[in-house]
């Protein structure tokens, strides 16, 4: 097991990053606030035996039980993040915290996956994958969440007003439309909102609401006051975030650099799933999947700010075809968020 390690506030308060193994060979964190009179457990891990065993043995090393955990606050609603609570809930009366726009993919998860999977095969149909790859693709997006079951959460933070005792939170929708920073202190929980090296994935607001490009472009925005007046930034994924303001902007500058790779894509017209084939190569599996959605959020963005066309409107029963409508540079073609600025 990955050791766990330890931060301090500004005021001294104890910061744990617990290192789980949330799916085999991907890593994460949650982490535990000790504030004396609460044990804070930001995210809980995906739920599967490894990522359960390290939650409960890190805890174990530093001397506390899971019974002792009094809440358990989830960034946001992926799995990999808040899958842990089907165990802990009967083991622990911590209190369970999420934002409103990830509460059914929480507390109704059966529900929400059945509607979420009709769009996702609307979505791939229209993209122009073939009928037995799309059978395959939804048996393995719902496999990869079937191990959950629907669990209620205590309380939503928009109810809460924000914040919780002295943790204040921060929504932050596109990367998943209930995401949330947190800031205690000059510490900020970033969640999946920033990744070194790479961009947090996306999928097309046509399959889930509030995700997608446009959305994703404006919570980097809303984050950039608190990234500003943070001593630590603790992410989800990776080592603390060094120079998260940096990291702010090559994100924004590899975003600028896919789109307009997919914008040169469509030079001639091409379905989703043709493109996707065009600039990421031949995928397998749950990769195939990941790959398309990434390129209908791109696709979402670029056509809905007139960068592209459809060519084949009046085909109803034929996959959509897109092509360039006109040409730009990097900086034109990414959304200027610099006017969307928020406390």
């Amino acid at each position: 097991m990955k050791e766990v390690q330890e931060f301090r506030s500004a005021s001294g308060k104890r910061i744990f990053a617990l290192p789980l193994e949330v799916f085999p060979n991907f890593w994460g964190y949650a982490y535990l606030l000790d504030l004396e009179g609460d044990r804070i457990l930001i995210d809980a891990g995906s739920g599967l035996p490894a990522s359960a065993e390290g939650l409960e043995e890190g805890l174990k090393r530093l001397g506390y039980r899971l019974e002792d955990l009094t809440y358990i606050l989830l960034t946001h609603g992926h799995i990999d993040h808040f899958g842990g609570i089907a165990g802990l809930r009967p083991r622990t009366a911590a209190r369970i915290g999420i934002h409103e726009l990830d509460w059914q993919t929480v507390s109704r998860h059966e529900g929400r996956l059945a509607l979420l999977s009709r769009r996702l095969e609307t979505f791939l149909a229209q993209a122009g994958v073939e009928s037995e790859a799309r059978r395959q693709m939804l048996q393995i997006y719902q496999l990869t969440k079937a191990f959950y079951h629907s669990v209620e959460v205590d309380f939503t933070y928009e109810a809460q007003g924000m914040s919780l005792q002295a943790l204040q939170m921060l929504h932050v929708p596109g990367h998943c439309p209930g995401h949330v920073v947190m800031r205690f202190e000059d510490v900020l929980f970033s969640g999946d909102m920033l990744l070194n090296g790479n961009t947090p994935h996306q999928a097309p607001e046509s399959i889930i609401p509030s995700m997608g490009i446009e959305h994703y472009l404006h919570s980097l925005e809303r984050m950039r006051p608190w990234l500003q007046a943070s001593r630590l930034v603790l992410g989800g994924h990776h080592a603390p975030l060094e120079n998260p303001l940096e990291v702010l902007e090559h994100t924004r500058q590899r975003l600028a650099r896919r789109l307009l790779q997919v914008l040169r894509t469509f030079q001639s017209p091409q379905t989703i799933a043709e493109a996707t084939l065009l600039l990421y190569g031949e995928k397998e599996g749950y990769d195939r999947l990941l790959v398309l959605e990434k390129m209908g959020a791109y696709v979402e963005y670029l056509y809905q700010r007139g960068w592209l066309e459809i060519v084949n409107p009046q085909e109803e029963e034929k996959p959509l075809k897109y092509r360039t409508l006109r040409s730009g540079t990097e900086s034109e073609v990414l959304l200027e968020e610099r006017s969307y600025v928020c406390v």
